[in-house]
C-alpha cells in the first residue's frame, strides 16, 4: 500500500470508529497481526524440524542399505547427530564434561520459626524482641 492509501484508510477509520474507539481498534488489530506472525514463525520452525528429522532418517536408511560401510561425509555426520540425540534422550540429566565431579558446597540456611497464630516468620533468637509488651 502506498502512503496515500494508508492515510485514506486512517481517515475512514477515524470517521467510522471515532477518536474514542480508534486507539483500541488499532491495539486489537496489532495484537491480531502479531499473533498471526508468531503462529507463522512457530509453524516454520516446526516444519524445519520435521524436514531435518526426515532428512536424517533418509540418510540413516541409506547408511543401513550400505551396511554402514563406505559412508559419505553427510551420512557419517547424520549418524553422529543421531547418536548424540539418542544419548541425550536416554540420559537427559547426565552431568556434562565441563562440570567437576566434586559435590557442590553446602550452605545452611538460618533456622526460621513460623508462628501458628499470625503466620509470620522470624528467626528464633529474634522472636518478638523488638515489640514492647509482647511475651
Amino acid at each position: 500500500m502506498s502512503f496515500w492509501e494508508l492515510v485514506l484508510c486512517g481517515v475512514v477509520a477515524l470517521i467510522v470508529l471515532g477518536p474514542e474507539r480508534l486507539p483500541g481498534a488499532i491495539r486489537s488489530t496489532s495484537k491480531f497481526i502479531n499473533g498471526i506472525r508468531q503462529f507463522g514463525q512457530q509453524m516454520k520452525a516446526e516444519l524445519g524440524d520435521e524436514l531435518r528429522a526426515h532428512e536424517l532418517h533418509q540418510k540413516l536408511k541409506d547408511a543401513e542399505e550400505k551396511g554402514l560401510l563406505n559412508l559419505t561425509a553427510a551420512e557419517i555426520s547424520a549418524l553422529a547427530e543421531l547418536r548424540q540425540a539418542a544419548s541425550d534422550v536416554t540420559q537427559p540429566y547426565a552431568p556434562s564434561s565441563a562440570t567437576t565431579t566434586e559435590p557442590p558446597p553446602t550452605v545452611s540456611a538460618p533456622a526460621v520459626e513460623t508462628t501458628a497464630l499470625t503466620g509470620s516468620t522470624a528467626k528464633p533468637d529474634e522472636h518478638n524482641q523488638d515489640k514492647p509488651g509482647v511475651a
